[in-house]
């Protein structure tokens, strides 16, 4: 995918989740992938700690894309343009994965709950003091997120992974937009972006009933 190896700086996230809703408030795939690049791009530059998921939000993002220059690419403009035609067309796996396991429903999906741990932990690294450990704060936010659709073994794995993680100062400094305190201000201008676009999206999946597609 072009443009994952460049470094990562929350501002371009900042500006492609301001851009990712329109007026009437429809989440416009194009910059929803652009923004996960961005976000990719910080998962990968903290190491392997985070592999486990960059990974998979890689290939959900190429999932998409793929969809985006399909010839059917009109019906994946926006979220909401994208469930009208795959629900109104039967391409959508509603009860167990069996013909459509790559529909853009599904894999959007999995982007949705991801995007809700990375949100939260941000937001607590944002509200949290200098001394906060970043393995609680990852963990309170996977708990409270991603946790709930990963079997046992992936919760006990990720659990202990996040034990290494370094420290906020360190995260903050990987934002690449200066001091931790100007990270911290960045944040608070980003993370109602991110928040108001999830909210979008839980909203959408919620009326369709697509909240637990297998």
């Amino acid at each position: 995918m072009d443009g994952l190896e460049a470094e990562f700086n929350l501002k371009l996230v900042l500006v492609s989740f301001q851009q990712c809703l329109s007026e009437e408030e429809e989440v416009l795939l194009d910059h929803y992938i652009a923004g996960w690049k961005g976000l990719v791009r910080f998962l990968n530059s903290l190491g392997t700690i985070f592999s486990f998921i960059s990974k998979d939000v890689v290939s959900k993002l190429q999932i998409m894309e793929r969809l985006r220059s399909s010839p059917q690419h009109e019906h994946y403009m926006s979220l909401q343009s994208m469930v009208a035609y795959e629900v109104g067309n039967k391409l959508v796996d509603l009860d167990r994965r069996s013909r459509h396991p790559t529909s853009g429903c599904r894999t959007l999906l999995r982007l949705h709950r991801a995007l809700r741990w990375l949100q939260l932990f941000l937001e607590g690294l944002r509200t949290s003091p200098e001394d906060a450990r970043t393995s609680a704060l990852c963990t309170d936010s996977y708990n409270a997120s991603l946790a709930a659709y990963h079997p046992w073994i992936v919760r006990q794995a990720v659990t202990v992974a996040f034990c290494t993680l370094p420290t906020r100062k360190i995260f903050l400094e990987a934002m690449n937009v200066g001091s931790p305190e100007q990270a911290v201000e960045m944040l608070g201008e980003a993370l109602p972006f991110i928040q108001r676009v999830y909210e979008v999206s839980q909203k959408v999946y919620a009326e369709h009933s697509l909240l637990d597609l297998p």
